[in-house]
């Protein structure tokens, strides 16, 4: 008899899980446009302001990702799944067309239209990713927020490293990597990623972390091997390809769980009790699942903080105005110098920028998967309230700016990592705590509505601020486009974006204070129910 992994197993869970790590490691092909904004420019003789403008339009496909929000309460995960894939392969190969030059540079609105669908097709993704992982291990939100926000982190510096390994960072092949990969990926997750219930024992619970300390640590790894490659300088193509076969070994290295799962159920079983075992089993959980739902629906009094709430009662809160208003200012500060960190390069005299988007990339994973376990940790030990790390990534990330606006020798190098960091925290702490305050049966549209800042904060401080403050300072070029070369450039965008971020904590530090009883709850549910499996023990 051979293995069958049941999704509702837990190898089969976990198998699951894997995939969306998968498709998170390629889903941020969003925060790579600096890889190739420069051939857009010069092929299309653009300003900095028209090039801003165009980095909006595909974070402006963030705000349909409403849509996304709507479909999962009524599309199953796999069918989410294959929407997002769908429109990435046309909206990056359409892009790949222009900038191989196979097809004659497309008009502006309509080069807006496809950056729009390519970042569109991330929100259906992540939307799937997210909504389905987070209610199958709901008592771990923070690490599986973590880990699956900090390989989106990750996802940049994987294809920049690839495409400069293989290709040696030809803007054309990326964009043909930036349609074809993800596409391909999707169909792993599109099998095998399925919503079934979650752990019901403090025994599930204990294996859950295990098993996400394990995924932590391999990507950790992975996170390493590709600083080490960026690093290390220039390397030949046997190097490459040997550095390429290794990262491709670590991407699959997380299916040692499901594995290991599986051949630990079917020793135990003598390979006999498996299917019997699943099929009593799925009912069961099934009936679990069924119970909370209807649980969800005995009161429809107004909730309070840590309960359900429906969409519009989530959006008559002040509480989620004020996590909203704070996330526009961390994302949309951060989204400006990933949008920009082409021409903040070419301003301050170097001519391959790479190494920047890659730095902001993996330190951008270690917030997203430190800042997840880190605050999990802190619930259980003591109540803190999760938004009190966006408090203190909002202050790193103004001092950040400052040393950027100052232009020191290094300094773009160090600014690139403080806000790679803050912005990483930034999404991993907010996605749960979304989660924690509104509860999980509406989150696939709450978690959109919040996204709704990515477009919002890149048209306000990429395509308003950065590009109306860098126009001012450049100077016209011969094919219509224009360049400024110095530290003056970004000077006064790095100072108000400062400005921004210290509101930001102010902000946080307010939702801390307003949620203390909720974090308080959370700790004195978890403690009572540990006190009570001890006791029957």
């Amino acid at each position: 008899m051979g293995f069958k992994i049941s999704p509702a197993s837990p190898a089969g869970k976990w198998l699951g899980f894997v995939t969306a790590v998968w498709v998170q490691s390629i889903s941020g092909n969003n925060y790579t446009f600096s890889n190739y904004s420069d051939a857009l420019k010069s092929l299309m003789g653009l300003t900095q302001l028209q090039l801003n403008s165009l980095s909006v339009a595909k974070d402006v496909g963030k705000a349909f990702g409403i849509l996304a929000g709507l479909a999962s309460d009524h599309l199953s995960t796999p069918v989410i799944l294959l929407i997002g894939s769908i429109e990435g392969f046309i909206g990056y190969g359409v892009q790949w067309l222009v900038v191989s030059g196979r097809i004659q540079p497309l008009p502006y609105w309509a080069m807006c239209i496809f950056l729009c669908m390519g970042g569109n097709s991330t929100t259906w993704m992540n939307t799937a990713i997210l909504v389905t992982c987070i209610r199958n291990f709901r008592k771990n939100r923070g690490p599986v927020s973590g880990i699956l926000k900090g390989y989106v982190g990750l996802s940049t510096a994987i294809f920049t490293d690839l495409c400069s390994a293989l290709f040696a960072a030809d803007p054309a092949k990326f964009l043909l990597m930036l349609a074809i990969v993800p596409f391909i990926v999707c169909l792993s997750a599109i099998f095998f990623l399925r919503e079934i219930p979650p752990s019901s024992t403090a025994e599930e619970e204990s294996d859950e972390t295990k098993y996400f300390g394990v995924i932590n640590v391999l990507a950790v790894v992975i996170a390493l091997y590709l600083l080490a490659f960026d690093l290390s300088g220039t390397h030949g193509p046997l190097f490459s390809q040997i550095f390429v076969a290794i990262l491709l070994v670590l991407l699959a290295s997380p299916l040692s769980i499901p594995i290991y799962l599986e051949v630990k159920n079917f020793i135990r079983s003598d390979g006999k009790l498996l299917d019997v075992e699943e099929n009593q089993t799925a009912p069961l959980l099934e009936g679990e699942n069924k119970a909370e739902t209807a649980s969800y629906e005995e009161e429809r009094r107004s909730p309070v903080l840590g309960e359900e709430h429906t969409v519009l009662e989530a959006l008559k809160t002040l509480d989620f105005w004020i996590l909203f208003v704070s996330f526009l200012g961390g994302v949309g500060t951060g989204l400006a110098v990933m949008n920009n960190m082409g021409q903040m390069g070419l301003a301050l005299g170097y001519a391959d920028v790479s190494m920047f988007v890659s730095l902001t990339s993996i330190f951008g994973f270690f917030g997203r998967i430190l800042s997840g376990s880190i605050s999990e940790y802190f619930i259980k030990r003591a109540g803190t309230p999760r938004p009190i790390w966006n408090a203190a990534s909002q202050i790193l990330m103004a001092l950040g700016y400052i040393l950027m606006a100052m232009a020191l020798p290094g300094s773009l190098y160090i600014g690139s990592i403080i806000v790679g960091i803050c912005y990483g925290v930034r999404l991993a702490v907010t996605v749960p705590t979304a989660s924690e305050l509104f509860g999980l049966k509406y989150y696939g549209l709450i978690y959109n509505i919040l996204i709704l800042n990515l477009p919002l904060g890149s048209f306000l401080f990429s395509g308003l601020l950065a590009g109306f403050l860098y126009d001012a300072q450049a100077t016209h070029t011969a094919g219509g486009g224009n360049t400024c070369i110095g530290a003056h450039c970004y000077r006064l965008v790095f100072v108000v974006m400062s400005i921004v971020c210290i509101v930001g904590f102010g902000l946080d530090v307010l939702l801390s204070v307003r949620t203390k009883s909720v974090y308080s709850k959370i700790y004195g549910n978890r403690k009572l129910k540990k006190s009570l499996v001890s006791g029957g023990h």
